[in-house]
């Protein structure tokens, strides 16, 4: 090779180097000022959408009530069925309906014309206003609270499950809709195999799983 033919080959890679640089260089740019987005998410079935903080008080539940150096103050106590509380220095007052932040901040804004400063805490202790029951065939039958959304899965497993013999596919729900009693049929078999996913219905106050 001579002298010429060797230097034109040396600036040929030498361009095609920064050539092919550039352009890394460029995709490198482009990615950094387009960051790749996200993947939409998907959106599943509809469920309702319920906040830890969001459960209203109802009445028969039952209230830890805390003010902080104020032992006389503190209780435990169940909701009247009017929707009430009585609580000392502060009386009567509206529970029902209210979240327990709610109540909280209204037990505050009432004590502080006896306390300074007063610092109050409300825990739902036992939910015992919004309770479904499941009968039949389950290891464990009874009223189960509802203070999140569970489905008609969910509260099987809450009753740990089924007897010996259990009808798993002809399981059903009682709800009363508008004062009718109302049957809505759930096939186990075919709901955790990914069928009839309509079938998984959310449960309501009041509803009763019934594993004939």
């Amino acid at each position: 090779m001579t002298l010429h033919s060797f230097t034109r080959l040396m600036r040929t890679l030498t361009c095609g180097l920064l050539i092919g640089g550039a352009a890394v260089l460029s995709a490198q740019q482009m990615a950094s000022n387009h960051p790749a987005q996200p993947a939409p998410m998907r959106q599943t079935a509809s469920s309702p959408a319920v906040s830890p903080n969001a459960y209203r008080i109802g009445p028969d539940d039952v209230l830890a009530i805390s003010v902080w150096k104020e032992p006389e103050v503190s209780r435990v106590l169940p909701v009247r069925p009017d929707g009430k509380i009585d609580l000392p220095l502060v009386g009567e007052v509206q529970a029902s309906g209210l979240t327990a932040q709610q109540l909280q901040q209204q037990l505050t804004g009432k004590l502080k014309n006896y306390i300074s400063d007063p610092s109050v805490t409300v825990i739902v202790q036992q939910v015992r206003s919004r309770q479904f029951n499941v009968l039949g065939k389950v290891m464990r039958p009874g009223a189960f609270a509802l203070a999140r959304p569970m489905t008609v899965l969910d509260g099987l497993a809450v009753a740990s499950g089924f007897q010996d013999f259990a009808n798993k596919n002809k399981i059903y729900v009682l709800r009363d809709e508008n004062g009718r009693m109302v049957r809505l049929p759930f096939n186990y078999g075919q709901v955790i195999k990914g069928k009839r996913p309509q079938e998984n219905v959310y449960l309501q106050p009041g509803d009763t799983i019934v594993v004939p």
